[in-house]
């Protein structure tokens, strides 16, 4: 089974087309297990198991083209709760059983790579937007002058000094 990998960057189209094609692979898998057992008299996956495991898997494929890789990994969690019951019933041969829950498993690892990248590019974008908000805040401060103080003028009491005291004392 080809692994696919995580999308790169925070491009909303190579997320879904990841999702799409992860969850047409599953379908695949589970579609071609189906098929495989209709030719043996004893189906490795029985005919109501795998309608209900396609249906399964059709929930997780709109969930992951949705771009909702959290709740892709709850509907994941629930169709593997379902293959479980269906192998302890004996409708899905352990062959089978473990093929299928290969092929979770894979695309478990991408919806989970998908999710940590999508967590990654909300906190690369917060930090960007706090880092812009702090830089404006810095260029504005810096752009306003501070308020300058006018420099203290000398009063005068209305007494000269030198000259005018000089003479008061000489005119008398």
């Amino acid at each position: 089974m080809t692994r696919i990998s995580a999308p790169r960057g925070n491009g909303t189209r190579t997320g879904q087309a990841a999702a799409k094609l992860a969850g047409c692979l599953l379908g695949t898998a589970l579609l071609t297990g189906t098929l495989a057992g209709c030719g043996t008299p004893a189906p490795e996956l029985g005919r109501d198991a795998a309608q209900q495991l396609q249906s399964q898997v059709f929930a997780v494929t709109e969930a992951a083209a949705a771009n909702d890789p959290a709740g892709s990994l709850r509907l994941l969690d629930g169709l593997v709760e379902r293959l479980d019951a269906a192998a302890a019933s004996g409708d899905v041969s352990f062959k089978r059983h473990q093929s299928i829950r290969a092929s979770i498993d894979a695309v478990r690892a991408d919806l989970t790579a998908q999710q940590a990248a999508a967590e990654a590019a909300r906190v690369t974008a917060e930090q960007e937007a706090a880092a812009q908000a702090a830089a404006a805040a810095a260029a504005a401060s810096a752009a306003t002058p501070a308020p300058v103080a006018p420099e203290p003028v000398p009063v005068d009491n209305g007494k000269a000094k030198g000259k005018g005291q000089d003479r008061d004392k000489s005119d008398d």
